[in-house]
């Protein structure tokens, strides 16, 4: 079998040749020689940017490893980093690097057996982590004492760059030089939505090939990420998406800020004014949803949903030639309304934005490009050091994730899996040779996704192999064209659709905490009523059947959500959900497994 449009397969050929001699330290280096003047980094200190040139971070980046060195790190030892995203986070990674050791992320939302796995499988020698909470957590997870914890808020990195003053600049540069191409630079463990956390090996080839074809990929250091760039980073940089941009930033000369506190976005993204931001789907989903709840309790819901319609009308068109002279005079018309007040808080200077993860949903990525918001979506996975395909300023189609980036080849298998090849497929699982011989077949990298290739090369994900739902009836389900349409409702925060061996779909749904403040407020209800009080509430229950009606006429009779749950708590980072917010589905069913059976035995 094909993809439904007839193609199998689609490759955009590698604009670099890996140097053998090359590592992910070189671009610091160049760039210090190049620009040391301009600003590399900015950070935010008693509440004003300050700015970091590249002369600067670089010479950071040497002291650090020097420290690191200093302090007995050898080449080819772990060093774990488990901190949230911040400028340190990409000082120690390079130092790191550059002291010819591999890092081992680990996310500060890691729970302690997650973080004793990581550090036994690794073998990591050492630890970097981010404030006191992470290194008792580290101490105490560790399985055998490591030899050192560096702590970045107790002031511990200004110690080990004062030590490294003993080894000289030469000294580290014969350690940076001795890592190659083929030298392991991170193992970076999978987010986990299903079972223990694998390990990629990851060597500095792998990152190379990826970031320097990804930057010579068409107008995106014209248009995306070059010099005259500003990006904020709040996605995890234990995440293989963010860093893999970061270093990208480097090597484009872009000026990157950091922030860890989603709570803080907002305002970062108001005082800072970046022009790219990095997201994944849960963002403007909320973004568009908070837009969309101000409108309607100002009694403007109507306007609003004009305005909506427009920029979907609008950005349509431009996928089939020029919009006509009316639509072109009414989104003028919505721009002065609407559409400045909404890039007003992206900061006003926002060029693009990036998007991966998950799927976005088309409406809402028409909706977005439709008000000035262009999201280029793109899809990867660790094991390919991030990014397979992307949709390009000049080449984009939104509802796919675009075409491969340059050095990949996507392919469709018989069974509708993505296949994937080229320089940054890893080489194998650390320490797991039977899972690397399950992914690696021949030579292509079997991603556990189902998608379609069109006949321009585009990719549309169309779900995942595991996840898709038979009923007792032998109705193959996919489920993420309803859980993503529910999503969009305001009050909804997540929702999970079931049904796998039952006689129909079911979806268990949780709330949005502050939609629901405001929801009571609106109905007259005592603020500290819990969600397991109104999880029955008529008027909520009504709501919710809006966003599941609303999913229902994207599919089929057979696929439609037939009964839902409202589930009284939230799904949270590290349980239910990855770091990158999506579902640890296989966790939900098992954990949830009483509320999924409530579907099918309770009465209507």
């Amino acid at each position: 079998m094909t993809s439904p449009f007839g193609v199998c397969e689609s490759s955009t050929p590698s604009r670099y040749v890996i140097d053998p001699a090359a590592n992910a330290t070189d671009d610091v280096v160049a760039r210090a020689t190049l620009s040391p003047d301009r600003p590399a980094f900015a950070r935010e200190v008693d509440g004003e940017w300050r700015t970091v040139t590249w002369a600067e971070f670089a010479g950071q980046v040497t002291a650090l490893a020097g420290g690191l060195i200093a302090a007995g790190v050898e080449p080819g030892d772990r060093v774990a980093v488990m901190s949230g995203t911040s400028y340190e986070w990409v000082l120690c990674d390079l130092a790191i690097w550059t002291a010819g050791a591999v890092s081992v992320p680990v996310y500060e939302t890691s729970s302690a057996a997650q973080v004793s796995w990581i550090l036994s499988d690794s073998e990591a020698v050492a630890a970097i982590v981010e404030n006191e909470r992470c290194r008792a957590l580290v101490e105490q997870a560790a399985p055998e004492p490591l030899r050192q914890v560096w702590q970045i808020e107790g002031g511990d990195l200004d110690t080990l760059a004062h030590n490294g003053e003993r080894v000289s600049t030469d000294a580290i540069e014969r350690r940076r030089r001795g890592v190659t191409a083929e030298s392991p630079a991170t193992i970076v463990y999978t987010s986990g939505t299903t079972g223990r956390p694998k390990g990629c090996l990851l060597r500095h080839g792998n990152l190379l090939a990826e970031v320097r074809n990804l930057a010579l990929a068409d107008g995106i250091r014209e248009h995306v990420l070059g010099e005259h760039t500003s990006l904020l980073l709040f996605l995890p940089l234990a995440h293989i998406f963010a860093r893999m941009v970061q270093l990208t930033a480097i090597h484009n000369g872009a000026m990157t800020a950091h922030t860890s506190d989603v709570k803080t976005v907002a305002a970062e993204l108001e005082s800072f004014r970046p022009t790219l931001v990095l997201a994944v789907p849960r963002v403007f989903e909320k973004f568009t949803n908070a837009a969309r709840r101000t409108a309607a309790a100002s009694g403007r819901a109507r306007l609003f949903r004009a305005a909506e319609n427009t920029a979907v009308e609008y950005s349509r068109a431009l996928d089939h030639g020029r919009p006509s002279r009316w639509l072109r005079a009414r989104r003028r018309l919505w721009d002065r309304l609407v559409y400045r007040r909404l890039r007003a808080a992206f900061g006003g200077r926002l060029a693009c934005a990036v998007c991966g993860g998950a799927p976005l949903s088309a409406r809402l990525g028409h909706f977005l490009r439709g008000i000035g918001v262009p999201v280029l979506e793109g899809y990867g996975l660790t094991e390919a050091t991030a990014g397979v395909t992307l949709n390009l300023p000049a080449a984009q189609r939104i509802g796919s994730v675009g075409r491969p980036v340059p050095g990949c080849t996507v392919r469709i298998s018989t069974d509708g899996e993505v296949l994937v090849s080229g320089s940054s497929v890893f080489g194998g699982y650390w320490h797991n040779v039977q899972e690397t011989r399950v992914a690696l077949d021949d030579g292509w990298l079997r991603t556990g996704d189902l998608g379609e290739l069109d006949i321009d090369g585009f990719l549309t994900i169309t779900g995942r192999k595991k996840d898709v739902i038979v009923t007792a009836s032998g109705k193959n389900v996919a489920p993420a064209v309803l859980e993503d349409t529910v999503r969009q409702h305001w009050l909804v925060d997540q929702c999970v659709v079931v049904g796998d061996r039952r006689p129909y779909i079911g979806a268990l749904v949780t709330l949005d905490r502050d939609a629901l403040a405001e929801w009571k407020r609106e109905h007259h209800i005592d603020p500290d009523a819990t969600i397991a009080e109104l999880r029955g509430h008529p008027e909520l229950l009504t709501a919710i059947q809006a966003a599941v009606d609303d999913a229902n006429r994207a599919v089929s009779h057979a696929e439609a959500i037939k009964r839902f749950r409202i589930v009284p708590v939230d799904f949270l980072v590290g349980a239910e959900l990855t770091p990158t917010e999506k579902v640890r589905r296989d966790y939900v069913v098992t954990t949830f497994a009483h509320e999924i059976d409530a579907l099918y035995t309770d009465p209507a």
